[in-house]
C-alpha cells in the first residue's frame, strides 16, 4: 500500500486558486483512473479534478466553498501498488515542516505553507493570506498591518476574497504608517467613503431571486471594467450580401466534405484577426503606465450559456488559422461551452473579444470590454434592407443584406480614428468577400 496526494493542477495564466464546488467522491469509495473527484471553480470557468491513480480515497483536506490554491494537496488516495509521487506522504510532510514556521492548527495548514511561499502568504503573527487576497491586497495599496485587521469569514477566521473585497468597497480602507511596526500608534486617516450604492426594498409580492455564482462574477467583472476604462464607441454599416450569398452557396456541400456546419461567426473572426494584423495597435492591453503590445492574436468569443449568462472562450493565434480551422475552432468552443466541458486554459489569454448581439435580434449593441484588453466588437443582426445601389449606369435602389458593427474600445490608450479605421477596415474586408472563395 501506498499514499498518492491529489494536488490542485496549474489550471492556465493567471489562475493562482480555486473554489470547492462539489465533492464527488466520499472517503472510503474507490476512484478510477482518470475519473472526476472534485469540482471546482475560479473565477474564469468550472472544471472537475481527476485522479492520475486508481485507489481509495482516504481523507480530504477541504471543504465544499473553500479556496484552494494551485499546488495544495486536496486529497489522498490509497492505491495498492508503489505510486511515484513527487513529494512526500501526508504524514511526511506534518514531520517535516520546519520548527520556525508559525504553529497551525491542521494538517491542512501545514500542507497550505509547504506548497507557498510562507515569506509572502504569511504575515508575522502567523496569519494565512491566499495569493488572491495577497494581490488584491497590494493593487489596492493595503499594508500587511491593514491586512491583519480584516475580519475573515472563511475557515479559522481566514480572509477571502470576497472578504477584503467587501472591505474595500466599503469604503473602510484606513491609512496605515508603517510606524506600527515600531509600536508607534499612528494616527488613523478615513479614506473618502465609496458612493453609496442604493438598493431596491421588495414589496410583499417581489419573488427573491438569488444571482448564480457565475452572475455575481459577471455583475463584477462589468462594473470593475466601466470603473477602470475610458469606454467609447465607433458604429459600422457593413453590406454583407456577397457573404450570405456564398455561404447559402456552400453550406451544403462543408457540411459534407468537413463534417461542420458554417455559420457566419468563423467568417466574421477571419476579417476581424485579419484586421487586427492591420492595425496592432487593437492588440494591445494597459498595464498601469504601460502598454504591452501581444504577439499572437487570441480573439475571445463571448458564448451564451443555457442560464443566461455568458462565457468568453478564446481562439488562440486566430489570423494564423483558415477558413476551415477557424470553423472547426468555433464549433468546438460553442459546443464545449454550452456543455460546461471547458477547461481553464480555454478562457486565458485573450487580447480581443467578439460579442454577437445579433443572434439576440439586436442590431446593434455597446458591449462593455473584456479586462484587461482595450477592445470589444459587436456583431449585429443581418436585415435585408432597401439600399442605393452604385454602378456605371447610375444609382439604383435594391434589396441588400446589411449588418452594424459596434465597436468599444478604450479611449486611454485608443484614440477615436484608430478605434473608427479598425471597425471600418473589418467591414472592408467583409464586404471584398469573393462569392467564389473556394474552401
Amino acid at each position: 500500500m501506498s499514499k498518492f496526494e491529489l494536488k490542485l493542477p496549474k489550471m492556465g495564466e493567471s489562475v493562482a486558486e480555486a473554489t470547492i464546488t462539489s465533492w464527488l467522491k466520499e472517503v472510503g469509495e474507490t476512484i478510477e483512473m482518470d475519473e472526476a473527484i472534485v469540482e471546482i471553480a475560479t473565477d474564469k470557468v468550472d472544471s472537475e479534478v481527476p485522479s492520475e491513480v486508481e485507489g481509495v480515497l482516504v481523507e480530504r483536506f477541504f471543504e465544499v466553498d473553500e479556496v484552494v490554491g494551485v499546488g495544495q494537496v486536496i486529497a489522498v488516495i490509497e492505491t495498492n501498488g508503489e505510486v511515484d509521487v513527487a513529494g512526500e506522504t501526508k504524514e511526511e510532510v506534518v514531520e517535516s515542516i520546519p520548527e520556525d514556521l508559525p504553529t497551525v492548527a491542521s494538517v491542512k495548514a501545514k500542507t497550505e505553507e509547504m506548497n507557498v511561499s510562507a515569506q509572502e502568504l504569511n504575515s508575522p503573527s502567523g496569519k494565512f493570506f491566499s495569493p488572491l487576497v495577497k494581490n488584491i491586497a497590494k493593487t489596492e495599496g493595503i499594508s500587511l498591518e491593514e491586512l491583519e485587521s480584516i475580519k475573515g469569514s472563511g475557515k479559522d477566521q481566514r480572509i477571502t476574497k470576497n472578504d477584503i473585497l467587501a472591505y474595500i468597497e466599503g469604503g473602510k480602507k484606513k491609512t496605515v504608517s508603517s510606524d506600527v511596526s515600531n509600536g508607534i500608534v499612528p494616527e488613523v486617516k478615513e479614506q473618502p467613503a465609496a458612493p453609496k450604492i442604493v438598493t431596491a426594498a421588495p414589496a410583499l409580492n417581489d419573488e427573491i431571486i438569488e444571482m448564480s455564482r457565475m452572475g455575481k462574477l459577471i455583475s463584477k467583472h462589468m462594473v470593475d471594467s466601466l470603473r477602470t476604462s475610458a469606454h467609447v464607441q465607433s458604429f459600422v454599416e457593413v453590406d454583407v450580401t456577397n457573404v450570405v450569398r456564398w455561404r447559402e452557396k456552400v453550406k451544403d456541400e462543408f457540411l459534407k466534405k468537413e463534417g461542420e456546419k458554417i455559420t457566419f461567426t468563423p467568417i466574421f473572426m477571419e476579417a476581424i484577426a485579419k484586421s487586427i494584423r492591420d492595425y496592432p495597435m487593437m492588440n494591445i492591453s494597459v498595464d498601469g503606465d504601460r502598454v504591452l503590445k501581444h504577439k499572437d492574436i487570441n480573439l475571445g468569443m463571448a458564448a451564451a450559456l443555457e442560464d443566461g449568462n455568458l462565457i468568453v472562450p478564446v481562439i488562440k493565434r486566430a489570423d494564423q488559422l483558415n477558413l476551415v480551422g477557424m470553423t472547426k475552432a468555433v464549433n468546438d468552443l460553442a459546443k464545449r461551452s454550452r456543455a460546461g466541458k471547458l477547461n481553464p486554459d480555454d478562457v486565458q489569454g485573450g487580447t480581443f473579444t467578439v460579442t454577437n448581439v445579433g443572434s439576440f435580434g439586436s442590431i446593434m449593441g455597446t458591449p462593455i470590454i473584456n479586462q484587461p484588453q482595450v477592445g470589444i466588437l459587436a456583431l449585429g443582426a443581418i436585415r435585408k434592407i432597401p439600399a442605393v445601389i452604385e454602378t456605371a449606369e447610375g444609382d439604383l435602389i435594391g434589396i441588400r443584406h446589411k449588418m452594424i458593427l459596434s465597436h468599444s474600445y478604450d479611449h486611454r490608450v485608443v484614440n477615436g480614428a484608430l478605434g473608427s479605421m479598425f471597425a471600418k477596415r473589418v467591414g472592408e474586408y467583409l464586404e471584398a468577400w469573393d462569392i467564389n472563395t473556394s474552401f
